[in-house]
């Protein structure tokens, strides 16, 4: 009589997935590649070609805080290249019960092709990206947004041609979006000036020549290129009251554009909160191309998953 065979274990799969975390841990060229290929996948799109490069690939979507833009430019974006999306959040998912970051990362690894998380603290970004065995995207934490200046970037170049060397002007909160400008800055080669009262400032120390951050933003926005803003409390802030009082001579207004170039561009990665850091003859004026730069982050959003998933020509 044969004994019975002896089960062996299978072992864990290991690969060494490409993710998109911040701007600082993906290689220049790389980033540049992204953005040319959002530009070509817009074009296409235009003209009417969106050929499905992702057919029977999944994308999980991941939202701690909600979401408009990035949800429906990820959702749109991967059903554009022939894949499908599965939405989650942590009140409808085992994550809102307790089960780990890790376990799952581990388990949406074996079901899925990437993965996008939305969520606060930048540390549960990393603890899923140590974990996941396919690519995971940065959607926005509290620490970074790398997708939405990516598609500023694209934005302005369409408009202006290429950002190196130029001056781009940061006005109010040293926020996510602030950071990931500074890793901008360093990775495409323009001048960042960030306008911020001092009470907020949390950029880190010894930022390279190109990169500056003041309390004026006069001074910040003087014959800058491009001036960007965002909403002055964010999603899950304890201190609105105190950030709205510091923050309440930072406005972008008809004044302070008037101190940028004549032909100077604004941006917003909205929501707008109209009235506060941004006023309407601004944000609807002739600097504005906060509508375009919202509509690229579908394109951008597609280029980043296809290079997360090794598809880009």
């Amino acid at each position: 009589m044969k004994s019975a065979k002896k089960l062996v274990p299978m072992p864990e799969k290991k690969t060494t997935p490409k993710h998109f975390l911040d701007l600082s841990e993906v290689h220049p060229e790389d980033l540049r590649n992204v953005l040319e290929e959002a530009k070509r996948i817009k074009k296409d799109f235009k003209a009417g070609k969106a050929p499905k490069l992702l057919e029977n690939k999944h994308l999980a979507l991941i939202f701690e805080k909600p979401s408009t833009r990035t949800r429906i430019s990820f959702e749109v974006g991967m059903n554009q290249l022939g894949g499908s999306t599965i939405y989650m959040d942590s009140g409808t998912s085992q994550m809102g019960r307790g089960e780990t970051v890790a376990d799952t990362a581990r388990v949406l690894s074996r079901y899925v092709d990437a993965i996008m998380l939305r969520c606060y603290q930048h540390e549960m970004l990393k603890e899923m990206a140590r974990h996941a065995t396919v690519p995971l995207i940065n959607g926005l934490t509290d620490y970074s947004h790398p997708c939405q200046v990516m598609a500023d970037i694209m934005t302005f170049e369409e408009h202006r041609g290429s950002i190196r060397g130029k001056t781009v002007a940061w006005i109010g909160d040293c926020n996510n979006m602030a950071n990931s400008w500074i890793q901008a800055a360093q990775s495409f080669d323009f001048k960042l000036r960030i306008a911020c009262p001092k009470e907020l400032v949390a950029a880190p120390a010894n930022l390279p020549s190109n990169i500056s951050i003041i309390e004026s933003s006069e001074e910040a926005v003087s014959a800058a290129d491009l001036v960007c803003t965002d909403t002055w409390v964010s999603m899950g802030d304890n201190d609105a009251d105190y950030k709205r009082e510091l923050l309440a001579s930072y406005q972008v207004n008809d004044a302070l554009m008037s101190h940028a170039k004549p032909d100077a561009l604004f941006m917003h990665c909205l929501p707008a909160h109209r009235g506060e850091e941004v006023t309407d003859s601004v944000i609807d004026g002739k600097h504005s191309v906060v509508w375009d730069e919202a509509e690229n982050r579908l394109h951008i959003q597609k280029a980043i998953i296809l290079w997360c998933l090794d598809k880009l020509d």
